[in-house]
């Protein structure tokens, strides 16, 4: 009897059947049920019989590298969609050797784990990183943007990244400052994994694949719109924020409405053959239209870049390590405030070279320093206001911008790819 092994568990006048999980106690079993939950049963109560060997071997590994490609056979009559994994949730399985739950599949495993993909596009899958998104960085960022300029010179119609959801939005943030693309670019995930029975990943992956054919030639973020398996929203990269740890529905648009949303009953219903260039796809709000962009590319990003928020009882001396950095982002309160003691140090900052840049903590509104005496000082000792850009955002933007604009202070207050409303307007 090992991990893997499908085994029925009969204690009492009680019978179990599932997959036998690895158990961190000599005393107990853990078991697997069908309906995806685990039991946990005392040894010596039980008695097990095994149905079937190795239903579930613990995987040693053979996922694509990252950097490589594989491809699936294709069907002239549909179009081809890169799927490019990073890890995360969506492309994680239970590993029987730990129990735990481990970011393992490349590209192809996830067509297989999600067979509902099958028919609606040629694929080709490409590994660019296996990491859980906490362990993320700039220079993975880097690389995914390469490796989505070259999926879409080599002729994909759409791609959609494979993403932790901890960190996508810098991640998509990123991309919508590197990439002029005239193709969609879908970032999606999942809150919950594959062998949970409320795992989100096929919806959004379906959702995600049917964005990435679609019109908007934008980098997006597509995950549930709702608690429901209804429809999954279509978030613009820079205006994206994760705002529940758990929920499915976790990702909103801050500041107003998703771009748009794709239906999954209409998705799930067509034909994939019938020629519709998106199923349930459907947008809401001015966009960039596929083609309307020539493809460009422009990676280059400052790493040494802070982002930091103020709370009450801050001590300047704090601030101590941000000395000879490049560029830092201010979560202020408010209109973009700190406390009046921590003005000379930023001044000092700015003196030194050092781009600062103001956001609100306000998950809504814009920041304006020129209400109150603490943002008029701010002003004077040469912050930027950073308007409506989200404090992600905004760090990602200066690394981008610090990199690739002659005034990367001047930059930070215009709208360079959505992350930015000239002017605030009511959510519609």
């Amino acid at each position: 009897m090992q991990p893997g092994d499908r085994v029925r568990v009969e204690r009492a006048d009680v019978t179990n059947e599932g997959v036998l999980m690895p158990s961190s106690t000599s005393d107990h079993l853990v078991v697997k049920l069908d309906g995806g939950y685990n039991v946990g049963i005392d040894r010596e109560a039980a008695d097990v019989e095994v149905l079937e060997s190795g239903v579930h071997e613990v995987d040693e590994g053979g996922a694509n590298e990252p950097g490589e490609v594989s491809e699936i056979s294709f069907d002239e009559e549909l179009p081809t969609i890169s799927l490019i994994s990073t890890g995360g949730t969506i492309a994680s399985t239970v590993d029987y050797r730990t129990g735990a739950v481990t970011a393992r599949f490349d590209a192809e495993d996830v067509l297989r784990a999600v067979p509902d993909l099958a028919g609606r596009a040629n694929y080709r899958g490409r590994v660019v990183a296996n990491i859980l998104s906490e362990n993320m960085d700039p220079s993975i960022w880097t690389d995914l943007a390469e490796a989505v300029r070259e999926e879409v010179e080599a002729g994909a119609d759409g791609v959609v990244v494979m993403h932790g959801t901890d960190t996508m939005q810098y991640s998509a943030s990123a991309l919508s400052f590197m990439l002029d693309t005239p193709v969609p670019i879908v970032f999606t995930g999942s809150q919950r994994s594959a062998d949970r029975p409320s795992s989100d990943n096929v919806m959004n992956a379906v959702c995600a694949v049917e964005a990435a054919k679609a019109d908007c030639a934008e980098v997006l973020v597509c995950m549930h719109a709702t608690e429901s398996d209804d429809r999954c929203a279509l978030h613009r990269g820079t205006r994206v924020r994760k705002n529940h740890t758990s929920r499915r529905d976790a990702f909103e648009t801050v500041g107003g409405k998703p771009l748009g949303e794709v239906d999954y009953a209409a998705a799930s219903d067509a034909d994939p053959s019938d020629g519709e260039p998106a199923s349930g796809v459907s947008f809401r709000r001015e966009h960039a239209e596929r083609g309307e962009a020539e493809l460009s590319i422009a990676p280059d990003l400052a790493a040494d870049v802070e982002l930091v928020k103020f709370t009450p009882g801050m001590d300047p001396a704090a601030w101590d390590y941000l000395d000879g950095t490049d560029g830092v982002v201010i979560e202020g309160t408010g209109l973009g405030h700190v406390h009046t003691d921590l003005i000379p140090r930023i001044e000092e900052l700015v003196e030194s070279g050092t781009t600062v840049a103001m956001t609100s903590q306000c998950l809504a509104g814009r920041v304006c320093d020129r209400v109150y005496d603490t943002g008029r000082d701010l002003l004077d000792a040469g912050v930027v206001e950073a308007g409506d850009t989200l404090p992600g955002t905004a760090k990602v933007k200066l690394m981008w911008a610090l990199a690739n604009v002659e005034n990367p202070a001047d930059a930070m207050g215009r709208d360079l790819a959505g992350e930015l409303t000239e002017e605030s307007q009511p959510w519609r």
